[in-house]
Formats: C-alpha cells, sequence, structure tokens
C-alpha cells in the first residue's frame, strides 16, 4: 500500500498554515474595504453621483456594483496572484504558465460579472418590492438560485475553464466499472468524463456533478493517471455515497436554515446602518457594503457549524464507499496518494478542524479504512 511521505507531510503543513494567514488577510482586507466605503460616506457618493445620469434603478444597482466591485478586484490583485500563482507554483502544485493563469483570471472576471451582476440585481429586486419580509423572500430565491446553478454548471460554467472528453477506448474498463457502481447506488449518469487537470496542476480530483439529465462522473487526468482502478473506485464510491445518503436534500436543507437565518439576522442589522450611514432604505444601493459586511460576518460566525455539518455527511460517504466496495486497503491507499499528490495535511490541529476543515482529516479517513471490519454492503 502506498505509504505517507514524511518531507511531503511537513511542507503539507507549512503549506497549510500560510493559506490560513493569506486567507486571515482577505478577509480583513475584504472587511477593512467595505467599512471604508460606509464611513467615508463613498457609498452615498456613488449612488447620488449615479443618480444623477439616470433614475433607472436597475442601472444604479449596476453601476455601482460595477464601481464597487470593480476597485477590489484590483485592489485583492495582488493577493490573488500571490495565493493562486506564486505559492502553488512554490511548492511545486502548479503546472500553468502566468499567461495561462492570466486567461483564467480574465475568464473568472468575465463568469464573475455576469454571475453576479444578475444576482445582485435579482437581490435588490427582492429588497425593493418584498418589504420587511424580504429576507424570507430572498432565501427562497437564493434555494433556487443555487438548485439551478448546480443543475447548469456541468453543461455551461465548467467547460469554460476545463476541457472535458469522453473517456477513450484505452479507459473502457474503468468507465463501464464506474458505470455499473452508479447503477448499484441508484443514480443513473450521463457519462464518465476526463478533466484536463495537469494543465493547471498536480493535484487529483473526481466528483460527480449536476442533476437529473447533466449528472456525469467527472475524473481529473491526473487521478487517472497516478491510481489504481481500485483506488479511483473507492473515491468514486465515495462521491456516489452522497447521492445514497441523500446529502444534496441534506446540505441544502441546513444550507437554506442557516441563510434564512443569516438573512433574518441581517435585517435586524441592517435598520441600525440605515441610520448610521445615511442610507434612504434597505433597498438603497449604497448599503451594499453593509450587506456584505453583516453576511460576510454571519458567514464568519456560523462557519464551524457549517463545516460539522458538512464533516459529518463526508463520513458517512466514506462508510458507504467502504461498505460498498469492500476495497477498504484500496480506500487507505487512495487516500495516502491524495494526501502525498495534493500536499494536504493528513494531522491537522483540532482547532484548524474545527474552524476549516468541511472533510474529515485525512488521516482519520485513512485510520477509518485500515481499522475497516468489511462489512456487508448495505
Amino acid at each position: 500500500m502506498t505509504q505517507l511521505d514524511p518531507t511531503r507531510q511537513e511542507q503539507a503543513k507549512q503549506y497549510a498554515r500560510i493559506k490560513r494567514r493569506l486567507w486571515v488577510v482577505d478577509q480583513g482586507i475584504s472587511l477593512l474595504y467595505a467599512i471604508l466605503w460606509l464611513v467615508t460616506g463613498w457609498s452615498t457618493a456613488t449612488r447620488v453621483w449615479l443618480e444623477g445620469f439616470t433614475s433607472n434603478d436597475w442601472v444604479i444597482v449596476a453601476g455601482f456594483a460595477a464601481i464597487f466591485g470593480g476597485i477590489y478586484f484590483l485592489l485583492n490583485l495582488p493577493l490573488g496572484y500571490y495565493t493562486g500563482f506564486v505559492l502553488p507554483h512554490r511548492f511545486e502544485l502548479a503546472t500553468q504558465s502566468l499567461k495561462d493563469w492570466l486567461i483564467d483570471q480574465l475568464k473568472g472576471l468575465a463568469v464573475g460579472a455576469v454571475m453576479g451582476l444578475l444576482l445582485i440585481e435579482l437581490v435588490y429586486l427582492i429588497l425593493r418590492l418584498t418589504g420587511d419580509y424580504w429576507w424570507l423572500w430572498l432565501t427562497g430565491g437564493m434555494l433556487l438560485f443555487s438548485v439551478l446553478l448546480t443543475n447548469l454548471a456541468p453543461v455551461l460554467l465548467m467547460p469554460i475553464f476545463n476541457k472535458f472528453t469522453p473517456l477513450g477506448e484505452d479507459h473502457a474498463d474503468l468507465a463501464e466499472r464506474l458505470k455499473r457502481l452508479a447503477e448499484k447506488a441508484g443514480t443513473q449518469v450521463r457519462g464518465v468524463y476526463k478533466m484536463d487537470m495537469s494543465r493547471r496542476t498536480k493535484q487529483a480530483n473526481a466528483s460527480l456533478t449536476g442533476l437529473g439529465n447533466t449528472r456525469r462522473i467527472i475524473l481529473g487526468d491526473t487521478l487517472i493517471n497516478e491510481f489504481s482502478p481500485d483506488e479511483i473506485e473507492t473515491v468514486l464510491a465515495h462521491e456516489l455515497g452522497h447521492h445514497v445518503n441523500h446529502d444534496m436534500v441534506w446540505l441544502i436543507g441546513s444550507g437554506t436554515l442557516l441563510t434564512g437565518l443569516g438573512f433574518f439576522l441581517v435585517s435586524l442589522a441592517m435598520e441600525w446602518a440605515i441610520s448610521a450611514f445615511g442610507l434612504t432604505g434597505v433597498a438603497d444601493p449604497a448599503g451594499l457594503p453593509a450587506l456584505m459586511i453583516l453576511l460576510s460576518l454571519y458567514q464568519l460566525i456560523i462557519m464551524p457549524i457549517d463545516n460539522a455539518i458538512s464533516r459529518w455527511r463526508e463520513g458517512e460517504a466514506d462508510n458507504y464507499a467502504l461498505k460498498a466496495t469492500q476495497k477498504a486497503e484500496a480506500f487507505a491507499s487512495a487516500f495516502t496518494r491524495l494526501a502525498n499528490q495534493n500536499l494536504s495535511d493528513v494531522d491537522p490541529e483540532p482547532w484548524v478542524v474545527f474552524l476549516f476543515y468541511n472533510h474529515p482529516p485525512l488521516g482519520a479517513r485513512i485510520a477509518k479504512a485500515e481499522a475497516w471490519q468489511g462489512a456487508e454492503p448495505g
């Protein structure tokens, strides 16, 4: 069986520490930026300036979002460059050239601008039309948006960034094996696809994406090239475990409840913000920085709860993979290989797991497989 590489684990711990510090810096910059817009009066001044050109609510919201978001993007670009390009190359994880990285950033900016503008316009439409119960309507709108995005992402968004090709004849046996595994799990997939992850990274991954007629199995070419068929089967069985355990319902349900609670609390806090910063009401586009601050703070507070729910469901998916495949050794080997290849810390500090981990640590998952007693599939 594959063994953990001690040198890689030392690097993994260092890499994880640096990423956490950069995350803290990123959160601090975004909150400070939004606060400055409010306390200096830039927010209301920008809205007043835009009103000098038009009285159309849709145009004012779009203009404010473009100015507010555009300046933030430029300010955050150096940190994004270091986090997304310099650091992965420093730890020999990335394979992407600077040119290709810049192209990806432009693609991401274009997609993010379109999706972000659509979302912000819908948010402010709800704020304008629904009065004091905007938080309840917005919760329903976000639920619908997330379900649509999950369904359409594999066919509309993901191909913008990666090339997906059906597994060829050289991997026909693997494709059939994974399709049979999906059938055993009670789900139909539209095919098994290879994703060109090696264009950007040495890391490996697999996923089960989409809903209904967009559902498909996606394997990174880095996974196909480095892992045995048995190891790939156990990784995919974990993903199928989410389907068998109805985790989409669990996660959407818990996410909707937490989102609804967050919007309700934000609606109460916005009453203070409206008075404190001279806003005309909750639907004032100048209140966008206040909404951003309040939602960000709420997300930080509930992040450990959200992650704990996710870790629980991920652990249940591991249990399914071990039962369904009866290949505990391959499972342990696969996740050991992932730790080495993806530079993942297998034994992080408990407080790090509590705050940041939405999956059980790889060390715990490997230990579970090694201790597995070979229960019958169920």
